[in-house]
């Protein structure tokens, strides 16, 4: 039998606020005051706005930071339901509702992290008037590979039955709970970090939530491939507002060889760093100093 989890606390400072939207329940931590920011974490197996913690307290110095736990982890709702990249995007928008509630629909600068990303950049194809500025750190769509994908739009790149079977098969709990083991934990952040310099609380909070009820429900879509995009790109190329790409040059998620169309579109720009996927982790005070000349750029603009 798997270690039982105690219940999961808070991933950031601040109020926890909880409300319900097209993405269904919902949790988002907001402190800090000033214009309004939106960080979205990353999709793994262990997923939560933990992994913006970071970024989350140095910005709340400055402005009025939100953080949601997106649908299937932290503390929003996990219940067994079709995890997608539409889902995911219509989460985005809860959060913009939830943020203009409070600020009126003055735009806003907002966050993605690693995959969460491509829906970040889709919400703000969709609802271009709500973005100001976009950071996108070690988003994904950028290798060679996924760079020549040009499906139709809403396509994604899920494996034919695999979701299936793993869903129903019998044995579906077990595989989960061999990949949220601590050791497979640490064996992956090291990968995402390139390194054997992780940390150790971020180990400690991964299997925290990934042991909770309903955990293993998004993580399964993930696995499937069902949460990628197959129009990616062609979203990415959509945008028109400031885009600032702060990138891995170590670990499994440095592949940005096929980022090269960017270069022909000026509000585009990537800078990478000698760091793993976790830019904000690793160098946090150079990444909030040029967050912030980003910000600040974007808002001149």
């Amino acid at each position: 039998m798997p270690e039982p989890a105690p219940p999961l606390p808070p991933a950031l400072p601040g109020e926890l606020r909880r409300f319900t939207g097209k993405a269904g329940p919902l949790a988002c931590y907001v402190a800090g005051a000033g214009a309004p920011v939106l960080l979205l974490h990353s999709i793994n197996a262990a997923a939560s706005a933990y992994e913006v913690k970071p970024a989350f307290e140095g910005i709340m110095a400055t402005r009025r930071a939100y953080a949601p736990d997106l649908p299937g982890f932290g503390q929003s709702d996990r219940s067994q339901r079709r995890y997608d990249p539409r889902l995911y995007t219509d989460a985005v928008h809860d959060a913009v509702d939830l943020i203009q509630a409070e600020h009126g629909r003055q735009p806003i600068d907002a966050l993605g992290l690693s995959l969460s990303s491509e829906f970040l950049a889709r919400a703000a194809a969709e609802r271009p008037d709500a973005f100001r500025s976009l950071t996108l750190v070690t988003p994904t769509g950028f290798s060679r590979r996924s760079a020549k994908l040009r499906r139709a739009p809403g396509t994604t790149l899920e494996i034919p039955g695999f979701h299936a079977f793993f869903s129903a098969a019998i044995w579906s709990q077990a595989i989960y709970d061999r990949l949220v083991g601590k050791g497979v934990i640490r064996y992956f952040l090291k990968r995402t970090y390139g390194s054997d310099a992780i940390h150790d609380d971020m180990v400690e909070y991964d299997w925290l939530t990934s042991h909770q009820p309903g955990a293993r429900n998004a993580p399964l879509a993930f696995l499937a491939g069902r949460l990628f995009s197959g129009d990616i790109v062609s979203v990415y190329e959509s945008l028109a507002l400031p885009v600032w790409v702060p990138h891995a040059t170590r670990g499994d998620f440095k592949d940005f060889s096929g980022s090269g169309w960017t270069k022909a579109k000026p509000n585009w720009s990537l800078q990478p760093y000698p760091t793993g996927a976790l830019v904000h982790w690793e160098q946090t005070e150079r990444f909030l100093a040029d967050w912030q000349g980003f910000l600040g750029r974007a808002e001149a603009a």
